[in-house]
């Protein structure tokens, strides 16, 4: 999961970058794959926390 939050990051800073250089389009489409990105690996820590919970009960 580590390495989804790094590319969640690395596509943030994409992002910033180029919407600080007028690229609107690349900016925008960088910044809804890090949402994504940052969603599936939230929720994928979730879903390993419930079955790491369930598994010690």
């Amino acid at each position: 999961m580590g390495s989804l939050l790094h590319y969640a990051i690395l596509f943030l800073v994409v992002a910033i970058i180029a919407a600080f250089f007028g690229f609107g389009g690349v900016a925008g489409t960088a910044m809804e794959g890090a949402r994504i990105l940052f969603w599936v690996a939230l929720v994928l820590f979730v879903i390993s926390a419930v079955i790491s919970f369930v598994r010690r009960a």
